[in-house]
């Protein structure tokens, strides 16, 4: 329906306008009944629906109304797969229809600086490419039922330790290439209803007042069309945050964030066309809820959790799997060992806590796919409780290991020790846990551990066992999908979407998080996760991107549709990947790009593309990926703008950032001619990586030779030393060097011809 909003918005007073601006309550916009504009709901999930039932919260406390819980984003991201996370998104939106919520509070972009970032199971991944892929599908997919996004925490949120006050100190690079571009792709692609802006301070200056961030990129660089929505107590001043493009408070004020804007009118500090503007984008969204609402929607809860149990499949990584030890076959005596194979960790703590509809529980899923053939054993093992070492547990499952043909160990992170509002202080596992592991591993070799976690973890008993299965927090359906996986009915095709450390100073983020008092700088700059790693050389537990499967794959046929282009055109790339194993499977193909030689400091390679691939035994496939300015450019702070420089730029095609399988070069000639002013401290040496400016500096050089009777022809050794010496000279030694063969006066004419146009 086609409604005159302009029309709409001239008909209310400054009190009714203010008032749309802030929350009615906890989890409800405020409407106008007078003029026929409703109150609608908004709610939490990233990964399922938290609709609370009585009192409200934002931490996960209260109960809400059961709905289908999928992995969390560190997983589903690890499944590498824009269609499988548009699936979710689409349920996601069904349940929503059907709890009559307009706005589901989510997905988190958020970059993943450090490990010990008590929310990283909320978010992505440390590659902002990744993360905005998996973003945008998510988005697209719940929109396309009529329910909203809001993408968030915008922006450089990384952090849980006083989340509220701190100052992320970002130089403006690295905010572009990593913290922003995570946003950008989703902002782009899948145009969310919402962005809701984040409790930090960016650079001196809070989220929430951001003008920069919020208008200047958000709505008019990114075309964000719809409304900024604070993250719940977000704002410290209305007035000014609404001036800078924050269009809705949450929760309810109870009337002074509406007095503070009512006020900034009436003196002048604000705008009343700016006041509409928040209004009338305000508005498109309500209405666009109202117009797209189904009645009387109802999802299919068992068909949902299918769906949650596939992606669950696709989601976990194995990280290690030493002599083909899973798939398991039938008629194993299998000794199961850890609290988690009977109260699983599926989901994170805080404001995505979901009442799930059913939970699968990985021992008696396990007893289902291991047949009457095999026997099953269960030893607890440890306590969830405390990290305190049970000498019975203990004693229970060494015995139930020693006496079985192989272990399932399952061991992970308690919600205690991981959540929103709180971040880690190391990378270890429970002692009770690591302990464990130490002693199975003396009395049984066929050892496979199943991890439940939200972030990475150091693994110091990672050589004394066969196999090792990221599962991450799996959601509902985690344990029929860790049965799935370890008796081989689903092949494992999961990739990581972050790099494990071998230890936690190994993370470049270590010296600088999570800053003093109120002050993060991020003194690593772009290196960041994968970037850091393969540039500094530093050798990771699992690389980014790694992951195994039960087939093997074959890369080959590496080439380029062009093998030189400008910056304003696409090149194709193509790459042929062959099943070469003896059962159907899913390869992640990613495609890196490498700067071969650059003025800037730039990371060893940097992810550009990616395809999820499923292939038969035996069957090919041709892979083709398109690549545009943006898969060589870096963001140039004098321009203001991403630039790329002419050279060759090496296109890398691997199985993960280390295990890399082709390369193939290209030339890439630049559009952007950079308006370089010379001066009499410009150095010979960039002078002459000019093109253009080259053959005068030569010129130059040869002139001065001769005026000064030096000859090195002869003596190519004297050459070089004179190029040498030369490089790091600037113009105006010229001067003194020439004994009056080259003047002021010459430097000066110099310098006026090079800085001609």
């Amino acid at each position: 329906m086609k409604r005159d909003l302009k029309a709409l918005i001239a008909q209310m007073t400054l009190e009714e306008k203010a008032g749309l601006c802030s929350g009615l309550d906890f989890w409800h916009l405020k409407g106008i009944e007078r003029l026929g504009i409703p109150s609608i709901m908004v709610t939490d999930g990233p990964h399922g629906l938290r609709k609370q039932k009585g009192s409200a919260d934002h931490v996960g406390l209260s109960d809400s109304v059961p709905a289908t819980c999928f992995p969390s984003a560190a997983g589903i991201a690890s499944s590498w797969d824009r269609e499988l996370i548009g699936k979710v998104g689409v349920a996601l939106g069904e349940e929503c229809q059907a709890e009559n919520v307009a706005v589901l509070l989510g997905p988190g972009v958020n970059i993943k600086r450090s490990p010990l970032c008590g929310r990283n199971f909320e978010y992505f991944s440390e590659d902002p490419y990744l993360s905005s892929e998996m973003a945008a599908s998510h988005i697209q997919g719940v929109q396309s039922q009529g329910v909203g996004t809001s993408l968030k925490h915008f922006a450089v949120n990384n952090q849980e330790h006083r989340r509220m006050s701190v100052d992320a100190v970002v130089d403006m690079r690295t905010l572009r290439e990593i913290y922003l571009a995570s946003f950008e792709g989703a902002v782009v692609k899948g145009q969310p209803w919402t962005v809701m802006c984040s409790y930090n301070q960016v650079n001196g200056q809070y989220a929430s007042e951001n003008e920069f961030l919020l208008t200047d990129i958000l709505k008019n660089e990114w075309g964000h069309e719809g409304f900024v929505v604070s993250d719940w107590g977000a704002v410290n001043e209305r007035d000014l945050a609404l001036a800078a493009g924050l269009e809705l408070e949450m929760p309810s004020s109870s009337g002074v964030g509406d007095k503070k804007v009512i006020e900034a009118v009436k003196t002048g500090k604000l705008s009343e066309e700016a006041l509409d503007r928040a209004i009338e984008r305000l508005l498109r969204i309500i209405f666009m809820s109202v117009d797209q609402k189904k009645d009387n929607a109802v999802y299919d809860q068992e068909e949902h959790h299918r769906l949650a149990r596939t992606v669950a499949s696709e989601s976990m990584v194995l990280l290690k799997n030493e002599n083909q030890l899973l798939p398991l076959g039938q008629g194993n005596k299998v000794a199961v060992i850890g609290a988690f194979a009977a109260k699983p960790r599926y989901q994170g703590g805080g404001s995505s806590h979901i009442t799930p509809t059913q939970l699968d529980e990985p021992l008696e899923e396990i007893k289902k796919l291991a047949g009457s053939s095999s026997t099953i054993v269960y030893a607890k093992g440890y306590s969830l409780d405390n990290d305190l070492v049970d000498v019975a547990l203990l004693v229970e499952a060494e015995k139930a290991a020693g006496e079985a043909d192989v272990a399932i160990l399952f061991a992970g992170l308690p919600d205690r020790y991981e959540s929103e509002g709180y971040d880690r202080t190391h990378l270890s596992l429970p002692e009770n846990q690591n302990l464990l592991i130490e002693v199975i591993s003396r009395v049984q070799k066929n050892i496979v551990v199943v991890l439940m976690n939200g972030s990475a973890i150091d693994m110091p008993w990672k050589d004394c066992v066969m196999s090792i299965m990221e599962a991450y927090l799996g959601g509902q359906a985690v344990g029929g999908a860790i049965a799935d996986l370890l008796y081989g009915i689903v092949n494992p095709s999961g990739k990581l979407a972050e790099t494990f450390p071998q230890k936690l100073s190994d993370n470049p983020s270590f010296l600088f998080f999570p800053g003093e008092a109120d002050r993060v700088e991020y003194r690593e700059g772009i290196f960041v996760g994968y970037r850091y790693y393969d540039t500094k050389q530093v050798k990771p537990l699992f690389p980014f991107g790694h992951g195994l499967s039960y087939t093997t794959f074959a890369y080959s046929d590496l080439s380029a549709s062009r093998k030189q282009i400008m910056d304003t055109e696409n090149v194709e790339v193509f790459v042929t990947i062959t099943n070469t194993g003896t059962r159907a499977g899913k390869e992640v193909v990613q495609l890196y790009v490498r700067d071969v030689e650059s003025t800037v400091i730039r990371p060893a390679k940097e992810l550009k593309q990616f395809a999820k691939v499923e292939l038969q035994q035996g069957e090919s496939k041709k892979v083709i990926f398109s690549l545009d300015k943006r898969a060589f450019a870096y963001f140039n702070t004098d321009l203001n703008d991403w630039h790329v420089e002419t050279g060759e730029f090496t296109i890398i095609v691997g199985r993960s950032s280390e295990a890399i399988e082709l390369q193939e070069t290209i030339y890439v000639h630049s559009s952007t001619k950079l308006n370089v002013k010379y001066h009499r401290n410009s150095l010979l040496g960039d002078l002459m990586k000019n093109a253009d400016k080259a053959p005068i500096v030569q010129g130059l050089i040869q002139k001065l030779q001769e005026g000064m009777g030096i000859s090195l022809d002869s003596e190519q050794e004297g050459m070089e030393m004179m190029e040498a010496m030369m490089k790091y000279m600037p113009l105006r030694a010229l001067v003194s060097f020439s004994q009056g063969v080259f003047t002021e006066e010459m430097l000066n004419g110099l310098l006026q011809q090079l800085n001609q146009p």
